[in-house]
């Protein structure tokens, strides 16, 4: 089971969307606090369809709390457009976490500092700043899905 993580999501929709490929998956959204909406919020279930009540969502008041509850040993993935390093040259394992940021920031420096070992990124073309976040947890999310042979 892969593990999904937003931290301080914006955009409901983006969410939303973000659940439905979780459950297709099989995977953990886990939610870290503030949220930029409502668990209730209407975009957020429209996005998410009837889907959005099966999928094991986990919501957490920080990233510090998140951390203390997760499992010692656990690998966490970083996604940045701040390094190199591709999410093609991961190996990934049962149980990773995925770790994605806000949609206009992206994940803080603090979580990325010390690290870099960890951090990965969606090659794109130079002009190319960043893609939607819903689609960049779909590319990564379902290259780990393809390794594992899940689903």
């Amino acid at each position: 089971m892969m593990h999904v993580v937003l931290v301080e999501p914006e955009i409901p929709p983006n969410t939303g969307n973000i659940g439905r490929l979780c459950l297709a998956t099989g995977s953990v959204l886990h939610l870290i606090e503030p949220l930029g909406f409502s668990l209730a919020d209407r975009l957020l279930k429209r996005a998410g369809l009837d889907y959005w009540a099966l999928v094991e969502v986990r919501q957490w008041a920080s990233w510090e709390a998140f951390l203390a509850a997760q499992p010692e040993g656990k690998r966490f993935w970083f996604a940045t457009t701040k390094t190199e390093r591709s999410y093609w040259d991961v190996k990934f394992e049962d149980g990773d976490y995925l770790v994605f940021g806000r949609e206009t920031r992206g994940l803080p420096n603090a979580l990325l500092e010390g690290q870099p070992e960890r951090c990965i990124t969606i090659p794109m073309a130079v002009e190319t700043r960043s893609l939607n976040l819903a689609t960049s947890v779909g590319i990564v999310l379902y290259e780990a899905v393809r390794q594992l042979r899940r689903v």
